[in-house]
């Protein structure tokens, strides 16, 4: 059954630290939508604010703005308040989802693995943030994606500039438990959970540079667990997914240490759509192609209570 999906959106751009990656994820989107016989409208809500978009008059949009402004709720709030559908999850999802570790707390609650965490401010003492996490251990910032701002830290020594460096992107710097082991990531596309892949950096940390540009970044597709073992990840990332109010589609990243115990690290409720990006991979191998893909997560436009 062909669905009408009317007159669709597609905002992405924005004004986040994630500006180039949303605009390659719009741009690969909007094709998408073309070839499927969508006349999609590109929108960048850097140049033309939320009165531009209400001008529009759109009957969906569909999310490809990553990073805070769009991934965090507050569009999300707009849109439900202008009566307009749209892609992914809702206002608390998103904006509990944009931060870690508010994310962990209640992964926490419910018994969820997590790798514990400590805040840090330009007063914390680092000696003792080092004895309590171990070395290494992670920085990041609280609110940002596409691993902006995080360091691994092997001294107490480091620390501080580390701490300077995340605090450059977000007021709210976290200190996290480092998990020595495999990555993996698992997109969930309505109720499915996709292929799991594992994420293989030669460097040995996934920046940046190795998640957009570099392409010696290899991704385990198979994964290479055993069934058992690939299907408790699928169970666990859909439990992780749920737990935050998330819907329609969004990625769990995952570590699994040296006994094989895996350990949540973050949700995210507007994963990129580049030619490097993880879901399109994922469901790719699970027999949906790029084009499909796009059509699936737009019929999945609604509005959250």
């Amino acid at each position: 059954m062909t669905i009408d999906h009317g007159r669709v959106v597609v905002l992405y751009g924005g004004d986040s630290a994630e500006r180039e990656v949303s605009l390659k994820s719009g741009e690969a989107i909007l094709a998408a939508l073309q070839r499927g016989g969508v006349a999609p409208i590109a929108f960048d809500p850097a140049e033309g604010g939320l009165a531009g978009l209400e001008a529009l008059a759109p009957d969906r949009v569909f999310i490809a703005l990553h990073g805070r402004g769009g991934e965090d709720g507050t569009l999300q709030g707009a849109l439900d308040l202008l009566g307009i559908p749209y892609t992914g999850s809702g206002v608390l999802a998103s904006a509990l989802g944009m931060d870690k570790q508010r994310t962990k707390l209640v992964w926490q609650a419910l018994g969820l693995p997590t790798p514990e965490c400590v805040m840090l401010n330009a007063e914390s003492d680092w000696n003792a943030v080092v004895e309590r996490l171990g070395l290494p251990l992670i920085v990041k910032p609280v609110h940002e994606g596409s691993t902006l701002g995080i360091t691994i830290v092997d001294s107490a020594e480091t620390l501080a500039a580390a701490y300077r460096d995340a605090a450059r992107y977000d007021a709210r710097v976290m200190a996290e438990r480092f998990i020595q082991g495999e990555e993996y990531t698992v997109s969930l596309l309505g109720d499915e959970a996709l292929p799991a892949i594992r994420v293989e950096v030669p460097s040995g940390f996934y920046d940046y540079e190795a998640k957009y540009l570099s392409d010696e970044t290899l991704y385990h597709l198979p994964c290479g667990l055993s069934e058992t073992d690939e299907k408790a990840l699928a169970e666990l990332c859909r439990e992780a997914f749920e737990a935050v109010g998330c819907r329609g589609w969004g990625r769990v990243d995952v570590m699994r240490d040296d006994q094989g115990r895996f350990w949540l690290l973050e949700v995210n409720t507007v994963p990129g759509m580049t030619d490097h990006s993880l879901v399109p991979q994922a469901a790719a191998h699970a027999g949906i192609d790029f084009d499909t893909l796009v059509l699936r997560i737009l019929d999945t436009a609604g509005r959250c209570d």
